[in-house]
């Protein structure tokens, strides 16, 4: 059953923004996501959080001036997602334009598994590095920083995920999650991160006057890279990354970014020059994770590092086939899941805990959330590792607090767990392929503990109906110039309508034509493959279609249902 709510709107917030000037349906729109004065909507740099106020920021940047000035070799160590590709990117960029001598090492995450571990630790002592340098990893990284000690090798961490009990000792940590930092905005992707790391650094060697002949480095050429990271980490949109993430649009926009993101874009068969956020999180994204989920990230790093627009394109066709064979796998292990959820009651159940042999580790984060979409239950999807050791992925539904859940399984159930990581809504786990039926049993204990019946129901938040004045392309073009994403969601409106025409394009999409007091409107429904009934209540995006070079308002239907008196 799925239940629609209406959002709250601020009505102070909405008369100060109409007050502002902004368009009254719009207004209410953005009262009801937090933005209560129109200075919030300005987007210039100007505007960011300023670096020296993300906690032990400044003692980085000196670390890493002198560094510089010293001519110490640094590597950097990412992670294998598109955060860690775009902020291992950003890193060698960046740290190269301030005149670092900068390589870098991400684990291939079948033979080392994630972060900093002392496995890595000596993979890159063989570069003989002076300088370990950590992006979008590291805060849990005891062991790794230990060893790298023990080698002589200081390391500087750069995250933002979540610490545990214990933090590393490393010589300096700047994550906005850290115990003790009390920076403003703690969404920060860890691509996020290493661009403020770069302020720092480069305002600390404008102080010591590295730059009184020379140009300055232009950070913002990085901000492409910085704007793909956060839309593809889903961190939350708040006022500074929707800074980011627009500037960043606005230089792929006009072309003005990496060789590689623009190869990128070609091969998804999307046009750069109309890039937005849906782009990032649902085009580009995948296409660049798909490579540390079935290979090597380097792939997708060496893409978004290449200069060469040929040589960019060739590893984007690379990338494009890797993604592929990943939906085909996907696809796969879904129907997998399925069978053997076939018969299950769901409903009867707080959470779904999977495991396969024959499943793929790079695919079962995915497998995680499109099963987690289909019942609203927290999902652990788990695949093997070797040695009798299993791996899960697991995806969490508002609620529920998915590594703190893990941390009560583990505190529960000492040793069931040989160990965990990640967020509220992601995490990851490992333990023996002997205990998953023992896990599966006290992680379902935990979830009941601290989830109600009522969670479980999916919720779809709407932001009401939609005045008839407001069917417009004016409107709908308003809506597509903001910065929506992950907790700054895109509008949906429910309403009521009469099919007039229906037919199946492309074999799985409805193609509408809806009337609603009079006025004919077009809609597509993705993925629905049944005709709807004459009569319908449906919760819709209203959206700008393209066609030939003609302009129209489209609905793009997300849900449907029958009419209810409103």
């Amino acid at each position: 059953m799925v239940q629609i709510v209406e959002r709250k709107v601020d009505a102070s917030a909405c008369e100060t923004l109409i007050a502002a000037g902004v368009r009254p349906a719009l207004a209410r729109l953005l009262a009801a996501r937090g933005i209560h004065e129109a200075g919030q909507l300005e987007v210039s740099l100007a505007r960011l959080l300023p670096p020296e106020t993300l906690t032990h920021n400044l003692a980085m940047a000196v670390l890493l001036a002198n560094a510089i000035e010293d001519g110490k070799r640094i590597i950097v160590v990412g992670d294998y997602d598109a955060d860690g590709a775009t902020a291992t990117a950003v890193a060698v960029k960046g740290l190269g334009s301030l005149g670092a001598k900068v390589d870098f090492l991400v684990p291939n995450r079948f033979e080392y598994g994630y972060g900093l571990t002392p496995e890595i630790v000596a993979l890159a002592a063989t570069q003989q590095p002076d300088i370990i340098l950590t992006v979008d990893n590291g805060i849990a990284s005891v062991d790794g920083v230990k060893a790298a000690q023990a080698l002589g090798i200081p390391v500087l961490v750069t995250d933002h995920h979540l610490p545990g009990d214990e933090t590393p000792d490393a010589a300096c940590i700047v994550n906005p999650n850290q115990r003790g930092c009390d920076f403003a905005s703690k969404n920060l992707a860890g691509v996020g991160v290493m661009f403020y790391v770069l302020l720092a650094l480069r305002a600390e060697q404008r102080l010591r006057g590295a730059y009184a002949d020379r140009a300055e480095p232009n950070l913002s050429e990085l901000l492409d890279l910085v704007a793909l990271g956060t839309v593809a980490d889903l961190v939350k949109l708040d006022d500074n990354n929707r800074i980011l993430v627009e500037q960043g649009l606005r230089r792929i926009r006009a072309g003005k970014c990496s060789p590689g993101i623009l190869a990128l874009f070609k091969v998804a068969g999307r046009d750069h020059a109309k890039a937005g956020p849906q782009d990032l999180g649902f085009s580009i994204g995948p296409r660049l994770n798909a490579a540390g989920r079935l290979d090597d990230m380097t792939l997708g790093i060496a893409c978004l590092l290449e200069q060469d627009a040929e040589r960019a394109q060739q590893m984007a066709q690379q990338l494009h086939e890797l993604n592929q064979e990943r939906r085909s796998i996907e696809a796969d292990m879904q129907d997998d899941a399925l069978l053997k959820l076939d018969g299950i009651d769901a409903t009867g159940r707080y959470s779904l805990s999977l495991f396969e042999s024959g499943w793929h580790q790079g695919v079962i984060g995915i497998l995680a959330s499109r099963i987690k979409e289909q019942f609203h239950r927290p999902v652990i999807a788990f695949a093997e590792a070797g040695d009798g050791m299993i791996k899960g992925s697991g995806r969490s539904i508002p609620g529920l607090h998915l590594r703190d859940a893990l941390d009560l399984v583990s505190k529960r159930q000492p040793g069931l767990l040989v160990k965990f990581g990640g967020h509220a809504m992601a995490a990851g786990l490992s333990l023996r392929e002997v205990d998953f039926a023992r896990f599966a049993h006290e992680f379902e204990s935990v979830v009941a503990s601290l989830l109600t019946p009522e969670q479980l129901e999916a919720v779809i938040e709407v932001d009401g109906a939609l005045a008839a004045e407001d069917f417009a392309l004016e409107m709908a073009q308003s809506l597509e110039r903001q910065v929506w994403g992950q907790g700054f969601p895109p509008p949906l409106f429910i309403d009521e309508f009469r099919v007039v025409g229906q037919r199946i394009v492309g074999e799985r999409h409805l193609k509408l034509s809806l009337e609603k007091a009079g006025r004919v409107l077009d809609a597509i429904f993705f993925r629905q493959e049944e005709l709807l009934p004459e009569s319908i209540s449906a919760v819709y995006q209203l959206q700008v279609n393209e066609f030939r070079g003609v302009k129209s308002v489209q609905l793009c239907l997300q849900h449907w249902q029958a009419p209810t008196s409103r």
